[in-house]
């Protein structure tokens, strides 16, 4: 016997009063108010495009400067020009200032009077830059000096950002870099002597350099822990087409590049000693004495904050817009000096783009807050993605609550797998 099914009823029409907003009325609130008559926070990015030297691993357009060379304080000036013309076109200079990042390149390559007339340029026109939670910059070993430390800390720098990569000679040798195991240990001591009290050190160590072993990488890790700083960051090695490590170890197979099973394991044992040396995790990469050392301007810009980036190639986002300056320096000192933004492209967010983001960017952070992404988007994550859901818990990538979506080990170890396979699961409904 074959069943039946009765057909949907449908309503009869008719005419009902004219509808004349969404939401009704009775959902509006005085909050909701108070949130749009206040400044939102923000954060602010400087981009230094200058290296002392091109790694083997870099991917990223720099100027190699082995010597102090003019172009530097030209851009400087340039920089401080757009700081002013920028800052006034997009009238963002009475918005309270969460986090400032000096990025690049190597920032710490400036000299002192550079990093005072840049921050003054950012005093001048941002009116709460004084009140921000973190002042953050990258450092590299051979520029360090004290008198440039002395200075950072009375500019009120209060996170340090070292790129090491290793503190095995051969292997920092293959790399490209110019330090060798002694001036990073050197770079660290001035460090921490200058700002004593005042801010806390990062240290970046890469997994899957050319000639790691497994020997190699605990020696770093132990080399790393036993300086004591607040935070290890540590990056996954990728051997890009336009860097000499892929040429050198992928193409030609000159260099002896480890497997991705190696990679995994160097990482792995890392998560298990930074465990033992009571390291925690803030984000999948990222793990900090006794959770203390969180990068704010990094965490703030995957939770969806304003940022806006000064500088050759540097880009932000604000409101529903990302944008991005030009990436050829010339071309920047041009744009600048002419009197325009020298934003040369952007895109512009749908409301979709802002859920898949969201997902993509906020699983790095270790945890999805459920009723958060339900205020925001107005819709329940757990329901959209509920088959997936249940089979990364299986396999042991995530716990869910009704509060939120949790990282386990698993799913730190293999970094953005379950970002990315949520943020498809979302897209694929709607392709």
């Amino acid at each position: 016997m074959v069943a039946t099914v009765e057909p949907t009823k449908i309503l009869e029409p008719k005419r009902i009063p004219l509808i004349t907003n969404y939401p009704s009325f009775r959902k509006w609130n005085k909050e909701a108010v108070k949130d749009k008559m206040e400044d939102q926070p923000m954060s602010i990015y400087v981009h230094i495009p200058f290296c002392t030297q091109r790694c083997s691993f870099c991917y990223y357009k720099t100027l190699d400067m082995k010597e102090y060379r003019p172009e530097v304080e030209s851009y400087v000036d340039t920089l401080c020009q757009e700081i002013e013309m920028a800052t006034d076109y997009f009238d963002i200079g009475n918005r309270p200032i969460h986090a400032v990042y000096f990025g690049g390149g190597t920032p710490s390559l400036l000299v002192e009077h550079q990093f005072e007339k840049i921050v003054a340029a950012l005093r001048k026109k941002f009116k709460h830059f004084d009140s921000k939670e973190q002042f953050s910059l990258e450092a590299e070993p051979l520029t360090v000096s004290r008198s440039k430390m002395e200075t950072l800390a009375q500019l009120g720098v209060t996170r340090l950002s070292m790129g090491v990569q290793s503190f095995v000679d051969e292997i920092i040798k293959l790399s490209g870099r110019g330090h060798d195991e002694k001036q990073a240990y050197r770079a660290i001591d001035i460090a921490q002597e200058a700002g004593q009290g005042q801010w806390n050190i990062n240290i970046d160590l890469l997994s899957g350099l050319a000639g790691e072993t497994d020997e190699t990488w605990r020696e770093s890790l132990e080399c790393a822990l036993k300086t004591g700083v607040e935070s290890i960051t540590v990056y996954k090695m990728e051997a890009f087409a336009n860097t000499e490590v892929f040429k050198l170890g992928v193409k030609d197979e000159k260099l002896n590049l480890p497997s991705d099973e190696q990679e995994m394991q160097f990482m792995a044992y890392a998560m298990e000693r930074f465990e033992r040396a009571n390291y925690k995790p803030w984000s999948f990469f990222t793990y900090t004495k006794n959770g203390c050392d969180e990068s704010k301007y990094i965490s703030s810009a995957w939770r969806g904050m304003d940022f806006y980036g000064f500088g050759v190639s540097a880009f932000g986002s604000l409101g529903d817009h990302l944008l991005q300056n030009t990436s050829e320096l010339e071309n920047y000192s041009e744009i600048v000096g002419s009197g325009e933004i020298p934003i040369t492209r952007g895109y512009r967010y749908t409301s979709f783009d802002r859920m898949v983001r969201e997902v993509l960017m906020g699983m790095k952070l270790l945890r999805l807050d459920l009723k958060g992404f339900k205020n925001r988007h107005g819709l329940r994550l757990e329901k959209l993605c509920a088959p997936i859901l249940r089979e990364l818990k299986a396999e042991g990538f995530v716990t869910v609550s009704d509060q939120a979506i949790d990282l386990t080990s698993k799913g730190i170890l293999y970094g953005d797998y379950v970002s990315k396979t949520l943020s498809d699961s979302l897209q694929d409904m709607y392709r």
